[in-house]
Order: structure tokens, then C-alpha cells, then sequence
């Protein structure tokens, strides 16, 4: 079925916004077919059914790339825990954190995490995302992290969205392997890294390098199962402190370094000279209340591509709008407009492996997001959602 979109203000994030304006689009299948000034519309696809936009703000359809929205429970106590005076580190090592959510995620069906992870990945696709990362790492254990994969993978099957799954074993270290990282990797980690691969469950590989998690030897011995059986890489880094890995992460030319508040100059510099991405995860800094920022000055001036994701949790970034981390990028980290809608859709979809979205051109995907806006600044310049007028996923309108 062919589609022909007039009179829209195109944001092709082609070198920026790329914007043309009074635009026309011709999506056939589920590709874009051509692009460009109306004025310039071949005569070709003059007779197609058409829909006119009426000056209406068209971007490519928004990317999600560091999500965690399958998992059981809450965490609003710990949230408490915090505003009284609780660190992040504090809070893991009694026993709270991650490991508390892991054990409500163990204690779900995968029915159940299918239920609790539906509203949450609605309330992203009504704010024009069509692709979105969902990590595993709430299981710690064989069944628990492949249950919440083939969770991950079917709410691509009940929803019209492109579902990318991270195995995130390496996330935390279990009580039952407490003090023992190197034996959980061995034990647990490691061999179910496989089983989940063997099973078709996984697009990439992840993991925590931090104190309270893996550190960098640990995590270089999980990237070389990874790159073994053919996975790309990313890595969870400098988030509260600096241990290298985000270098460590770009010397196995991983996707994507994620947090980064501590990255220095040298982490930098190696993420560009192997073209690893920096996603970006104002949420998290806002909910731990952080004062450390990401050194954003620093990758720019070394032209290291920024994404930006909700990271979309139980604990540090309990959120689930995208344009709100575009706007908390913008006034927590002083993004531009610009590189804020860049990274939730052009270097969003670079973080992610993936060439065919991300931007508006002839042969990408026809994954689109039309907009009750004029101008894309909009799009991160609002507290909470800009409204979406529908959404367009593989050439259909699906609101």
C-alpha cells in the first residue's frame, strides 16, 4: 500500500534537523519510497491516496535505547530511602537495589511481566517511539533472565514496535554468589549468555561495570564469550565512578557506553576513535539526585555521536517519556534541542546497530511520527509529551 504525506515540515535529522519544509513523503511497503519539497514531487506518485499534513512536524519515529521495562514490583520505598539520606551504594549493599527487584522479578510468571511491562511500553508508543531496547538483569539466574527475554520479545508481538533485546546477566552479583563475582560469571552468567544465544533471545550483550558490580576484567571476560558467538557489546560505565570502562567498552567496538557522569578525557577519546556511542540518562541523574554531569563539552569537541534514552526502571529513572529525558538533557545537561532529538532518534539508532531508521530517507524504514507541532525544538522544549497527531510504524498508520 502506497502513501502519499503533504504539506509537512520534514525533520530528516540528515547533519542536523534537515529540515524542509512544505514537504512531501511517499511511503510504499514499509519503506520511504522518496522524500523531498513538494514542489519537487515526481509525477509518478502524483495519483497516490494523500494526506495532508496541514504544516504539521514530521520526524522520524522515536528510539528508545536504554530501556529495563520488564521486571516485577516496585521500588517506591527505596525512593523514600533516598530522600532520607540513603545513597545508591548504601541501599545495594543492604540488600536493596537491584537485588530486591530481582527477587520480585523471580517471583513473576512471564505472563506477569508481560502485563506490568505493557502499560509502561504504551505510554512510549504514545509518545511517537517505534523502536525500544529492552534489557534483561532482574533474573540472576538461567530461567529468570531468559523468562525475561522471551517477555521482552513478545511485547513485540502484542504491540506494533521493534523490540531490540540486551542480555544484562552481568548486572549485579546474586546473594547467592555474594563476594564471589568471578564464580557467578563462571556459574551463571556466563553459560546462560549462551543458552539465551542458542534460543535466539538476544541482540546484544550488556553489563555493570562498576564497584559494586563487575569490574573491568570481569566484564572483558563476558565481552569475549559475547564477540565469540557473534554479539555486539554495550556497557553500563562511569555511572559513579571511573574504572575505564567505557574504553574498555569501545576496545571491543561496542555499541554504545551508557551513563558516563565519570567519564574522562581518555574514555572519550577512545569511544571516538572506535565509534561507540554516549547514551545519555538524565533520569537516573535526576532520581539519585547526582551533581556529578556527563562530560558533554568533551564529547562534542571529539565528535562522539549522543544518544538519549529514558533507561526507563524500578529504581533510578522510574519514567517512561522520552521527550521528558529530551527536555532533562536539554536543562540538567545543556544539550541543544538539537543533539537532544538526534539522540533519541539518528544516534539512538547507531547505539542500537541499526542503519535502516533513525532518519528520513529513501529506503529507511517508514517509521514515522507526525506531530501537533511546527518547529522540533518543541519537541524537548515542553515538560511531559508533545502531542502526537499519529504514528506511522512499517508504512502504517497505526493512530
Amino acid at each position: 500500500m502506497a502513501i502519499l504525506l503533504t504539506g509537512a515540515t520534514a525533520a530528516t535529522m540528515e547533519g542536523g534537523y534537515g529540515l524542509i519544509p512544505d514537504a512531501a513523503l511517499v511511503l510504499e511497503g514499509d519503506r520511504i519510497e522518496w522524500i523531498g519539497p513538494g514542489s519537487d514531487l515526481p509525477d509518478d506518485y502524483a495519483g497516490f491516496p494523500a494526506r495532508d499534513l496541514g504544516g504539521r512536524l514530521v520526524t522520524p519515529s522515536l528510539i528508545d535505547c536504554h530501556t529495563h521495562i520488564v521486571f516485577g514490583g516496585t521500588r517506591a520505598t527505596e525512593f523514600e530511602m533516598r530522600l532520607n539520606g540513603a545513597s545508591y551504594e548504601e541501599i545495594a549493599r543492604a540488600g536493596g537495589g537491584i537485588l530486591s527487584t530481582v527477587k520480585a522479578t523471580r517471583a513473576a510468571s512471564e505472563d506477569d511481566l508481560v502485563a506490568a511491562a505493557l502499560p509502561r511500553l504504551d505510554q512510549m508508543l504514545a509518545e511517537g517511539v517505534a523502536t525500544v531496547e529492552v534489557k534483561s538483569g532482574y533474573g540472576l539466574d538461567a530461567e529468570t533472565e531468559t523468562k525475561m527475554l522471551r517477555a521482552a520479545r513478545r511485547l513485540g508481538q502484542l504491540r506494533p514496535v521493534t523490540i531490540v533485546t540486551t542480555y544484562l546477566g552481568a548486572h549485579a552479583v546474586p546473594p547467592d554468589h555474594k563476594g564471589r563475582a568471578d564464580a557467578y560469571l563462571d556459574e551463571v552468567a556466563i553459560p546462560t549468555l549462551r543458552l539465551a544465544q542458542a534460543e535466539g533471545l538476544i541482540d546484544a550483550v550488556d553489563a555493570f561495570c562498576e564497584g559494586i558490580a563487575f569490574s573491568p576484567a570481569q566484564v572483558e571476560r563476558l565481552f569475549t564469550e559475547a564477540q565469540a558467538l557473534g554479539l555486539r557489546v554495550k556497557l553500563h560505565a562511569e555511572q559513579l565512578s571511573n574504572l575505564g570502562g567505557a574504553a574498555l567498552a569501545a576496545r571491543f567496538s561496542a555499541l554504545s557506553a551508557d551513563h558516563l557522569e565519570y567519564l574522562d578525557e581518555d574514555g572519550v577519546i577512545a569511544m571516538a576513535a572506535h565509534g561507540t556511542v554516549a547514551v545519555i540518562l538524565p533520569g537516573a541523574f535526576y532520581t539519585l539526585r547526582e551533581t556529578q554531569l556527563p562530560p558533554i563539552d568533551l564529547l562534542r569537541r571529539h565528535g562522539v555521536p549522543m544518544a538519549v534514552a529514558t533507561d526507563c526502571n524500578p529504581g533510578t529513572a522510574p519514567m517512561s517519556s522520552l521527550t521528558l529525558a529530551m527536555n532533562m538533557a536539554c536543562t540538567l545537561f545543556r544539550m541543544t534541542p538539537e543533539e537532544a532529538l538526534l539522540g533519541a532518534t539518528a544516534h539512538a539508532a547507531r547505539a542500537l546497530g541499526l542503519a535502516d531508521r533513525g532518519r528520513l530517507a529513501a529506503g529507511l524504514r517508514a517509521d514515522l511520527a507526525i506531530w501537533d507541532a511546527k518547529t522540533p525544538a518543541e519537541l524537548s522544549w515542553r515538560i511531559g509529551p508533545t502531542p502526537l497527531h499519529a504514528r506511522i510504524f512499517g508504512g502504517q498508520i497505526d493512530r
